[in-house]
């Protein structure tokens, strides 16, 4: 699963406006042809991204290339069961991406598009957000 070798602070903050507005970067397709983009605003974890990731490379038949745009860098932490309230922040769960609409979460390449579509689609399943399918401008339909 997908986390960071090293963090600058164990801890961080929830924030309030980290996922208000849209994505200011990552909203246009880079390396493949298709892609799906977030309409919505979320928290990713790294379990779903490695789901998504397995659904759609499952379809491709490990044809083509997948690529994941969004990486799980914010660490969340859980107080334990039944622990009484104060005495600090819990300790680091797990990691999460912080996902605004508009961001490009996976990209496909080197496969026909109906094979692309239906794996990208599998793999919207597995997410917690409403997503589209987007093709690049560049794209022609031979």
């Amino acid at each position: 699963m997908l986390q960071p070798k090293r963090v600058k602070y164990r801890k961080v903050q929830k924030g309030k406006g980290n996922m208000s507005g849209n994505s200011q970067r990552g909203h246009e397709l880079s390396n493949g042809m298709f892609g799906i983009k977030s309409l919505e605003q979320t928290f990713l974890t790294s379990r779903q991204i490695e789901a998504a990731r397995i659904a759609a490379t499952r379809h491709m038949k490990r044809e083509g290339q997948l690529w994941i745009k969004v990486f799980p860098d914010k660490p969340i932490t859980k107080k334990p069961l039944e622990v009484r309230m104060g005495k600090g922040k819990g300790a680091p769960e797990y990691f999460v991406c912080v996902i605004k609409p508009g961001r490009i979460m996976f990209e496909v390449g080197g496969v026909p598009m109906n094979i692309a579509k239906e794996a990208l689609r599998l793999a919207a399943q597995k997410l917690p957000v409403k997503t589209k399918f987007m093709v690049a401008r560049d794209y022609d339909n031979a």
